[in-house]
C-alpha cells in the first residue's frame, strides 16, 4: 500500500505521549508499506523535522507561525471565537493553506489510503479528494474539555471550557462519520464513539511501548522519591503536578517527611515552576534528553491525572522500566492494569497518599508490582504487535473501498 500519513502539531523531538505513538507505529507501518508524511505544525528555529526522512518516503512539512498559548491573550482570541461556530483549535492550528497544500499533495500522491492522525488533522482534508480515510483519534476531545470545565475554578475560563466542549462535540461527530473507518487508543474511547457511530467502524489500537529502549534498572532505589513525568505545558499534566503538590504530597510529608518529588518534563509553567519554591521536597527538571534515569532512580512512579482522554503513554513506559505505580482512574484509563496486581489506584487525596506511603514503606511490595508491571507489557504490548492491528484497518478499507467505490 501506499500511504499518507497526515498528522497535525510537530512530531519531533519525542517528549510527549502522543508523538511517540505516532512515530513509533508509523516508523514500522513504513518498514512494511510506502509511507509518506504530511506535518503541520508551530514553527521552531531550529526545526527538528528538517532531517526526518528513514525510514519514511516523502516528508511535507508546513511550519505554521501560531501564537502560543498564554494567558490573557489566549482568553482574548477565545472570546472573537465566540462570535464563530468553530472549536478555537481547530481555527487557531488548521488555518486554509493547510488544506490547500494537503489537497495538492493527495492529487500528486496517487495514495492508498489517508490516515488522519488526531482529530484536528481532518479539519484540513479535502474530502471530496475521495480517498479511503482513517482518523487515528488519539482522545475524545469532547472528554477533555468537559472535564477541563469540570475541575477550573475560574468562571471564564469554565465558559470558554464548556464553549469548546460543544463545538468541537459537534466536529467530532461530523469528521468521524465522513471517514471511512475510526481508530481510538482505548475501550473506554471506543465506547464514546459507538455511541453515535457503528460498531464496526471503530477500532482500538492498543497503546504500545519500546521493550528494548525500557528496561528496569539493575538495582531499585531505596530512598523515599516519587517521580512524575510528561510535557508539562499541557493542560492536563500541570493541572496533576499541581494538585499532588498542594493536596497530597502534604498529607505523604506527615508519614515520611524527608519524601522527595520529581518533575520532569518540558516547558513548565508558571505554576510548575512556582511549585519548587513553595516545597523544598519538589523538584522541577524542565525537558532532558532521556527520562530513564529520572524514573529508575525514583521508589514510586506517580500520575495524579484528573483531566485527560485516551490512554497514557508514560504509565506503559514506567511498567516497561518496573516501576511500582500509583495513579488516579483517570491517569489509568483505557489501559488493562488491574488494582492491587500490577498498579494502584486512587482518587481521593487521601487514598492516594495511602497507597503511596504503602509503596514507599513496604520494598517487597513495589517490587512486586513492578515486576507485574513488566510482564504485562512484555506480554503483547510491543509496537510490532500494535502496528498489526492498524495494518489490518488500512488493509480492509482500501479494499472495501475498491469494491464498493465511494458516489
Amino acid at each position: 500500500m501506499k500511504i499518507l500519513w497526515a498528522k497535525s502539531g510537530d512530531l519531533l523531538p519525542l517528549d510527549a505521549g502522543g508523538k511517540i505513538r505516532s512515530f513509533s507505529i508509523a516508523r514500522e507501518l513504513a518498514r512494511r508499506h510506502e509511507v509518506d508524511l504530511f506535518i503541520f505544525y508551530p514553527s521552531t528555529t531550529p526545526d527538528p523535522h528538517i532531517n526526518l526522512r528513514d525510514p519514511f518516503g516523502r516528508v511535507e512539512c508546513m511550519p505554521l507561525r501560531l501564537h502560543e498559548r498564554a494567558g490573557f491573550r489566549d482568553m482574548l482570541a477565545y472570546s472573537a471565537n465566540a462570535l464563530t461556530s468553530q472549536p478555537y483549535q481547530i481555527r487557531k492550528d488548521c488555518p486554509p493553506q493547510v488544506l490547500q497544500r494537503l489537497r495538492q499533495v493527495l492529487e500528486e500522491g496517487q495514495y492508498d489510503a489517508l490516515l488522519c492522525d488526531f482529530l484536528l488533522t481532518a479539519a484540513v482534508v479535502p474530502w471530496d479528494v475521495g480517498i479511503p480515510t482513517v482518523i487515528f483519534t488519539h482522545n475524545v476531545e469532547a472528554v477533555i474539555w468537559h472535564r477541563r470545565f469540570l475541575v477550573n475554578p475560574n468562571p471564564l475560563w469554565k465558559l470558554v471550557a464548556w464553549r469548546e466542549y460543544r463545538t468541537i462535540a459537534r466536529a467530532e461527530r461530523k469528521f468521524t462519520h465522513m471517514a471511512d473507518h475510526v481508530l481510538t487508543v482505548s475501550d473506554e474511547d471506543r465506547r464514546a464513539f459507538v455511541e453515535f457511530l457503528p460498531e464496526e467502524k471503530v477500532t482500538t489500537i492498543p497503546t504500545g511501548v519500546d521493550l528494548e529502549y525500557f528496561r528496569p534498572p539493575e538495582s531499585s532505589s531505596h530512598r523515599p522519591t516519587l517521580v512524575f513525568t510528561g510535557s508539562m505545558d499541557w493542560l492536563p499534566n500541570e493541572d496533576a503536578i499541581v494538585y499532588f503538590s498542594t493536596e497530597i504530597l502534604p498529607l505523604i510529608q506527615e508519614k515520611i517527611p524527608d519524601v522527595s518529588l520529581c518533575v520532569v518534563g518540558r516547558r513548565p509553567t508558571r505554576k510548575v515552576l512556582a511549585l519548587a519554591g513553595k516545597n523544598k521536597a519538589v523538584q522541577v527538571t524542565g525537558g532532558v534528553d532521556d527520562i530513564r534515569p529520572y524514573v529508575h532512580k525514583a521508589a514510586v512512579y506517580v500520575v495524579p491525572l484528573r483531566i485527560g482522554g485516551g490512554t497514557r503513554i508514560k504509565i506503559f513506559e514506567a511498567m516497561a522500566m518496573g516501576s511500582a505505580i500509583v495513579s488516579t482512574r483517570v491517569g489509568a484509563e483505557g489501559l488493562p492494569v488491574e488494582h492491587g496486581k500490577n498498579i494502584l489506584m486512587a482518587d481521593s487525596p487521601k487514598d492516594f497518599a495511602d497507597c503511596t506511603v504503602a509503596l514507599l514503606t513496604r520494598r517487597a511490595e513495589r517490587e512486586r508490582i513492578g515486576r507485574a508491571a513488566r510482564t504485562l507489557v512484555e506480554s503483547r504490548y510491543g509496537w510490532a504487535e500494535v502496528t498489526n492491528v492498524l495494518e489490518d484497518v488500512l488493509m480492509q478499507v482500501t479494499k472495501t473501498r475498491v469494491m464498493v467505490p465511494s458516489p
